[in-house]
């Protein structure tokens, strides 16, 4: 069979069983198939169309094995080329609508009673149409899909049909959506070979990652800072001798020189298990949770990949503005899958929860039957994250909260930025204080500051960063009246990434989980704020912290509010961060944008 006799009998709603090679033979069985005799009047007019359309099939495939050749040509010819095949795409679409009033005239010739029309409506075809022209991506909100025929949705539940969706469970043309978007974002020329799932959250997501990959006995080298709630899953659930019997092990330490020390201590320890076909897995945050440390990322997924061992990293708190590690040209240097809770900056509103996955495609999903063999690895379809974990835990994303997302992204770059000026603004202004310990990468002392410009857009911050007071002796009772005083500049809200500033205590609330030993392990201390940055103006900030302490902290530590910067240096601090940020920012897009 010829490669063009495959491509068309993809359109054949006999597609598995067809003998038959050319586009008449193929359109002629086709009206058969529906009952439809090719001589009579009505059958001429159809097997006319339908042997274009077969023949159409073909050439698009043509149209579509040229890709490759896309990126070497001229950025005009690129332009070009995308016009043309967006308004080919107008007019496919605008051949469906044609056919709309006599499929319409066929639907109500059925001469259903009206109980039946009322509960079937109008069909979905008519309607839908439309929605190919949305300027956002359509809200598909249904639970279940048109079947095409037998044979298409038999491979679409073979994960053969990709077009196809049969639940929207599995797939959902807005969460789609959101998947092409964030592989886009964080994998840039090398999204052909990466995919992505959505969940309903964050936390699902980590989860799902978890449970497709770990097997009994298996070992987890973890980072020391993860969020809380991903220590409690890990600790109290795949470590538990009666669950998993994951063997924990951490990570202290920013560099890749830190995490081989560490590796070859944990292979070591473990050199039995080893032996005996347990795998050992890295686990990273970066930037982590609760203090913003970065880690060398590509450094340490080399380190791994030298050992054979596959890295997982959330990068939640990055979002790919700050950082892309798919982006490395060294594949080594990439980890295996990248995490994101949408909840936080991605959507930015604080509205939804969600979560997504991004790993190579192979890894994410194979057809029902098929196995990927190369040198390195070999992967069966049911050990896909699709197969083995999404397909039955049953933790996707729907169509609203996909939507929200993708709206939030929008304004991703711009919010990023704000947040990161703040946060060099606001640490800056705290540092000035000697009794507060500031404990940012934004600060040139710190000691994870030489990491944050190494791998961070512009050396910018996270805008998540940890305070104490510890050696201004602050009582307990005055802390908490200081502490609550911050309100309402400051939200007292368990999240980030929103566009309000947000504090909290991570012993009490996001890192509780961690009884004391690890939460001084941790740097975690009774004491400790953490801060999620936002997007207001950082003079209300400064303002109401300064305010906050004047009326709780000055009673009990005499002077501690006279320490802090004056006016005029908040302003001149202000004005200089800005103008440098920007600068840089606007320099850095003119070199990514400069001819050649």
């Amino acid at each position: 069979m010829t490669k063009h006799a495959s491509i068309m009998r993809q359109l054949s709603p006999v597609r598995n069983s067809t003998t038959l090679n050319e586009a008449p033979e193929l359109a002629r069985e086709q009206l058969q198939h529906f009952g439809i005799d090719p001589e009579s009047v009505y059958g001429q007019a159809l097997l006319q169309v339908t042997t274009h359309l077969y023949q159409t099939g073909n050439e698009l495939h043509q149209i579509a094995i040229l890709n490759d050749s896309l990126k070497r040509l001229p950025k005009t010819d690129q332009i070009s080329y995308f016009n043309a095949k967006k308004f080919l795409c107008f007019q496919l679409a605008k051949l469906i609508d044609m056919l709309q009033p006599s499929l319409r005239n066929s639907y109500q010739a059925l001469d259903m009673d009206v109980s039946s029309r009322a509960v079937k409506g109008d069909y979905p075809l008519f309607a839908n149409v439309g929605a190919l022209f949305s300027a956002t991506p359509a809200i598909v909100r249904t639970a279940t899909y048109l079947y095409a025929c037998t044979e298409w949705v038999e491979d679409a539940f073979q994960g053969k049909e990709s077009t196809h969706p049969v639940y929207s469970r599995l797939l959902n043309p807005t969460s789609i959506s959101l998947s092409n978007t964030i592989v886009s974002l964080e994998a840039g020329r090398y999204a052909a070979d990466y995919m992505a799932w959505n969940f309903n959250s964050g936390m699902a997501a980590i989860d799902s990652l978890l449970s497709n990959q770990l097997r009994h006995g298996d070992i987890l080298l973890t980072s020391r800072n993860v969020y809380g709630g991903s220590f409690q899953l890990m600790h109290d659930f795949y470590a538990r001798p009666d669950r998993l019997d994951i063997q924990l092990e951490w990570f202290d330490g920013y560099t890749g020189e830190e995490f081989d020390a560490r590796l070859k201590a944990v292979h070591k320890d473990h050199q039995q298990r080893l032996q005996d076909g347990r795998r050992l897995f890295v686990y990273l945050e970066s930037p982590c949770n609760p203090h913003g440390y970065v880690v060398d990322v590509p450094e340490i997924c080399r380190s791994a990949h030298q050992q054979g061992h596959l890295v997982m990293l959330d990068s939640t708190l990055a979002t790919p503005f700050l950082s892309r590690p798919l982006h490395h040209p060294d594949k080594t240097c990439r980890p295996d899958w990248v995490i994101h809770s949408y909840t936080k900056d991605l959507s930015g509103g604080g509205s939804t929860t969600a979560g997504g996955i991004i790993g190579e495609s192979f890894r994410m999903f194979l057809p029902k039957g098929s196995k990927h063999d190369s040198q390195n690895e070999k992967v069966n379809w049911d050990q896909t994250l699709f197969w083995d974990v999404y397909y039955i835990k049953g933790a996707f994303l729907d169509a609203d909260k996909a939507i929200e997302v993708i709206q939030g992204i929008k304004t991703l770059e711009n919010r990023m930025l704000t947040k990161c000026i703040n946060t060099l603004i606001f640490t800056h202004c705290l540092n000035h204080h000697p009794l507060i310990h500031v404990n940012s990468h934004g600060l040139k002392d710190h000691p994870n500051h030489e990491l944050c410009q190494k791998l961070l857009y512009l050396g910018l911050p996270s805008p998540l960063f940890t305070i104490d007071m510890q050696e201004a002796n602050v009582p307990r009772d005055a802390f908490v009246r200081f502490f609550d005083a911050l309100e309402p500049v400051f939200g007292h809200m368990v999240s980030l990434g929103q566009s309000n500033t947000l504090v909290l205590c991570p012993a009490l609330t996001s890192h509780s989980e961690m009884d004391q030993q690890a939460q001084a392990k941790a740097d975690i201390h009774l004491t400790t704020i953490r801060i999620a940055m936002g997007d207001e103006n950082p003079r209300d900030l400064i303002n109401q912290f300064t305010a906050a302490a004047m009326l709780h902290i000055d009673p009990v530590v005499k002077g501690f509010s006279d320490a802090f910067m004056t006016e005029n240096e908040v302003e001149k601090l202000i004005k200089t961060i800005h103008l440098d940020v920007h600068e840089r920012h606007l320099n850095a897009n003119y070199q990514k944008h400069k001819s050649p």
